[in-house]
């Protein structure tokens, strides 16, 4: 038995399933109509099933073995449960029947650039590009298969060929921001976006990257404008709100943040990368207990958030309720354990609960991970200076300087322990070559060890580099 059905409206569409169904379920025979057949090989791939879209194909291409759709359909059906080989066979039939076809050779180029024949599918794509109609997804491929090989420069300049062709490929638009970003060109992504807007005032993607560029070069004000006008094409662009509330974060304006985050609300539900956004700037505003709510709803959402596990130790640490703030950065460090912030408040907490063993070792680990970090050299040595541990301390204090050549303070700190353990003359070396780096931060040294104001020859040293200066 034979029935002919056609594809149109999605109620056709559905009729046409239904009656494809049917005749798998009575194993019987009726013919579709090419478009019929399309219609529900789209219905099984909106569905994400491409076994039973495999499956249509094949009746299909069963019914209308000249129709090269079909053959080029199959082969991306395969190519997206990764039988690479099956696709290109399918493509092989399909380019018998029409070789000039450039949607054969686009295909093609994707599945070798997917098995890492880059040579072979930067070869397909630009025979794709030779008898292809449109040329915009040819370019926007070519550009992709550049980016897998870390040739941002040649992608960038396929995606721009991309646009000259649809202005509107937001697609292309974000993909040129990533390349961009990547070769850390920020100031050749505003002038590029800023001329693109010129033509395409009303591209919201456009606005929204100028922005992100702007963002990155810490110019806030500016990129706070291009948010707002993404927002103004788009008003439930959630991302831009995010990204503007993180700019006036960087601003300072934490209240204002707090509001603009929650607008991404109205638009899309609640995320933990909010929630936590919103919890730090309570923090910074002080208001701990509705910071650690927001903490706490960004965990709920998101249990391996370590930021938020983090920001409810902040909250816990400002209320000195020490030991339940180690809690929750212990929490955070189970997550990431190369975070040296992380260390960094474990080390604190621990030397204000008078764990001072645990504290050295964290602190320890902090100058491992961010041997930077001239606050924790600090720290760190101290917890040795107030034990009277004077050798510890200066060992820790000129493995900073090694680290940090350029920091004065450390070399006033070397001095006070020196000074301290009876190292006399060690100590005017290193006073010299601080003063030689920064003499107006000498009153680190009288900070730390205020007796030695009254030693003349510490205070002719610091004299003679002063007027020096």
């Amino acid at each position: 038995m034979e029935e002919e059905f056609e594809f149109g409206s999605p109620e056709e569409q559905k009729q046409s399933v239904d009656r494809y169904e049917e005749m798998i379920r009575n194993d019987d025979q009726y013919f579709f109509d090419s478009t019929a057949f399309e219609g529900i090989i789209e219905y099984y791939t909106d569905k994400n099933d491409p076994i039973k879209a495999l499956q249509v194909v094949d009746y299909a291409i069963n019914q209308h073995p000249y129709a090269t759709s079909f053959l080029l359909k199959k082969a991306q059906l395969l190519a997206s449960i990764q039988q690479f080989d099956a696709a290109l066979s399918s493509l092989e039939k399909a380019e018998l029947l029409e070789p000039s076809e450039g949607d054969i050779h686009l295909i093609k180029g994707s599945i070798l650039a997917s098995l890492g024949s880059y040579k072979e599918a930067e070869e397909a794509f630009f025979y794709a590009l030779s008898h292809a109609e449109n040329r915009e997804d040819v370019y926007y491929q070519l550009a992709g298969l550049y980016q897998i090989q870390g040739d941002y420069n040649k992608a960038i300049t396929f995606l721009k060929k991309s646009l000259e062709i649809n202005m509107e490929n937001q697609d292309a638009l974000y993909e040129l921001a990533f390349c961009y970003d990547i070769l850390d060109k920020q100031e050749e992504s505003i002038l590029f976006y800023s001329q693109y807007i010129d033509n395409e005032p009303y591209s919201y993607a456009a606005w929204y990257n100028l922005g992100n560029a702007y963002h990155k070069l810490s110019r806030f004000e500016e990129a706070i404008d291009a948010y707002d006008y993404a927002i103004l094409i788009k008003e439930n662009f959630a991302s831009a709100y995010f990204n503007k509330g993180n700019a006036l974060v960087n601003l300072d304006k934490y209240s204002e943040a707090i509001l603009v985050y929650k607008q991404t609300f109205e638009y899309e539900p609640p995320n933990a990368d909010t929630y936590c956004a919103m919890g730090e700037c309570y923090e910074k505003l002080e208001q701990m207990d509705t910071a650690r709510d927001y903490y706490k709803k960004a965990v709920k959402l998101d249990n391996t958030m370590a930021d938020a596990w983090f920001g409810i130790g902040v909250t816990l640490d400002f209320e000195e309720r020490y030991f339940e703030s180690l809690h929750f950065y212990k929490k955070a460090l189970e997550i990431d354990d190369e975070n040296p912030d992380y260390w960094f408040a474990i080390a604190d907490a621990r030397y204000k609960l008078g764990q001072i063993e645990e504290s050295e070792i964290a602190y320890g680990k902090v100058v491992e991970l961010n041997p930077t970090d001239i606050e924790a050299w600090l720290d760190f040595s101290s917890i040795y200076f107030e034990q009277k541990k004077y050798q510890e301390a200066i060992e820790t204090m000129s493995e900073a300087i090694k680290c940090n050549p350029e920091s004065a303070e450390l070399y006033y700190r070397l001095v006070a322990y020196l000074f301290a353990n009876g190292q006399y003359n060690d100590a005017l070396n290193f006073l010299e070559l601080g003063l030689a780096i920064s003499p107006d931060k000498h009153y680190i040294l009288f900070d730390y060890l205020p007796q030695l104001q009254g030693n003349q020859i510490i205070v002719d040293i610091i004299k003679k580099y002063s007027s020096d200066k």
